[in-house]
């Protein structure tokens, strides 16, 4: 007789009314624009035994991208920047989860935008411990943050500035907070 029990894998959805996705960038090299994406799903699948053995995905909607500002979202979904009709979503599968001593988890995943794919580390914080809302749902919560290169994804337009330098930093700085709901 087999007593081997399975672990608990619990399955947790992406709230996209309580979640978003944000990045911000230098702009004429003397301030940060930041834009945010509130259009993401995505599943987290978490092991409750050992939450390295758990995995994520996620997708964003690239077409609720705002920044603040009607013509540079515009400029930003096209064919110079995220080319939103090419690529309608940028995703997130993540492939290794480690832990870091008193700092948290860093989850490698594989992210793709523009069609092209990379390996990136995202810091994270969390999962929360599990909560009951008003209305009887269990959630959970958790940030995570990371850098890229936005040319490493394809997004190389930029413009020289008279005063010298460019119009669009190429480090790209990303956080994540969402909330889960229990499946």
């Amino acid at each position: 007789m087999n007593t081997t029990i399975s672990p608990a894998i619990s399955t947790w959805n992406i709230d996209p009314v309580h979640s978003v996705v944000e990045f911000r960038v230098k702009h004429m090299m003397i301030s940060y624009v930041k834009g945010q994406f509130t259009g993401v799903t995505g599943i987290l699948s978490l092991d409750e035994a050992d939450v390295l053995d758990s995995s994520i995905s996620a997708t964003v909607d690239v077409s609720s991208l705002n920044t603040g500002d009607v013509q540079r979202d515009a400029h930003l979904k096209s064919v110079d920047f995220f080319d939103t009709e090419s690529f309608p979503t940028i995703s997130l599968r993540s492939s290794k989860i480690q832990s870091v001593q008193d700092r948290g988890l860093l989850v490698t995943g594989q992210l793709t935008m523009r069609g092209v794919t990379r390996d990136v580390d995202f810091a994270v914080e969390g999962p929360t411990a599990p909560t009951k809302d008003p209305w009887g749902n269990t959630r959970i919560g958790l940030s995570a943050t990371a850098r890229i290169n936005r040319k490493d994804f394809g997004l190389t337009w930029n413009t020289a500035l008279e005063a010298g330098g460019l119009l669009v930093g190429e480090e790209i700085a990303i956080s994540l907070d969402l909330q889960f709901l229990q499946a």
